[in-house]
């Protein structure tokens, strides 16, 4: 029997569609009936039945789906097993990332912890906030970097760092030493405000932007980098943690105006494990020694 047979069978029997399984496994539709009729005769018993022009399972076919499935995924992994162990690695960790921190403090670490473990091989899901406990949880992952404290007390967290909200705004023509102070109420005032692009803090923040700036306008952007491209195209202003926008401030790509209205607040990140061993140990300490004060 051939692996391919296999592997086209828990598609099929998946789509009940052999047009669409031919296009998921890039295969030719007369390969994928061939597959089929292959694998029935090895296994000497039929596994679809036509239908009104439709192709159904029989009841052996329902029967071998799941563990057809199953071969399919073991084999899969030892290969994936395999190619590691070629490559040098001897162990895998996977960790769970959100957005925010996988384009902001990640990069400065990734370097130097696959250096400092080159027998490591490390898997990054980048994942939302509100997912990255349970795959924990569940040891689908084996440590996660959350916008997010866990609920559960099976799970041990530590706060990363503590990052404060500032008000951003798109670049002006001025230069830092001689431009107008740029104006919060202002630009509140004068733009759409990107919102809901942190799981933490938007709805109390704009229950307190709406009683001061009545007749604010807010769109709706998820993600954060969606958001600040959209501020660096002028087409509107948000509040963002500092360490989302350091770069760009830096580099002069956005700025921060000054809001004094109220204070705003500060947002935390947080490391989630089952366990906290040598590596979660390890990765946390670099995570905390470059982030910007």
């Amino acid at each position: 029997m051939e692996m391919q047979w296999l592997r086209t069978f828990a598609d099929a029997a998946e789509t009940l569609n052999f047009r669409k399984t031919a296009e998921r496994l890039m295969l030719s539709q007369p390969s994928v009936t061939v597959h089929i009729r292959q694998l029935e005769a090895y296994l000497g018993t039929r596994l679809f039945d036509r239908v009104k022009n439709r192709v159904v399972l029989t009841e052996e076919g329902r029967h071998f789906k799941q563990q057809a499935a199953s071969l399919v995924e073991r084999f899969d992994s030892t290969v994936d097993e395999l190619q590691s162990f070629a490559q040098g690695y001897r162990r895998k960790w996977t960790i769970a990332i959100s957005p925010l921190m996988a384009e902001t403090v990640l990069p400065y670490v990734l370097h130097a912890f696959t250096k400092a473990h080159p027998d490591l091989e490390l898997v990054i899901r980048v994942e939302e906030s509100e997912a990255i406990e349970g795959l924990v949880e569940s040891g689908e992952v084996s440590a996660g970097i959350s916008a997010l404290p866990p609920l559960k007390r099976v799970i041990l967290h530590e706060v990363v760092y503590e990052d404060p909200l500032l008000l951003i705004v798109p670049r002006d023509a001025y230069d830092d030493e001689h431009g107008p102070v740029v104006s919060g109420e202002d630009a509140l005032r004068q733009h759409f405000i990107f919102t809901h692009h942190h799981p933490v803090f938007w709805e109390e923040l704009l229950v307190k932007l709406r009683v001061q700036l009545p007749g604010i306008r807010t769109m709706t952007v998820t993600q954060a980098h969606i958001a600040k491209r959209f501020i660096q195209e002028g087409l509107g202003v948000s509040f963002l943690p500092r360490s989302m926008v350091r770069r760009e401030l830096i580099e002069g790509r956005l700025m921060e105006a000054r809001f004094e209205l109220f204070p705003l607040t500060a947002v935390a990140t947080y490391f989630l494990a089952r366990s906290m061993g040598a590596l979660e140990k390890d990765f946390l300490s670099r995570i905390q020694s470059v982030y910007f004060q």
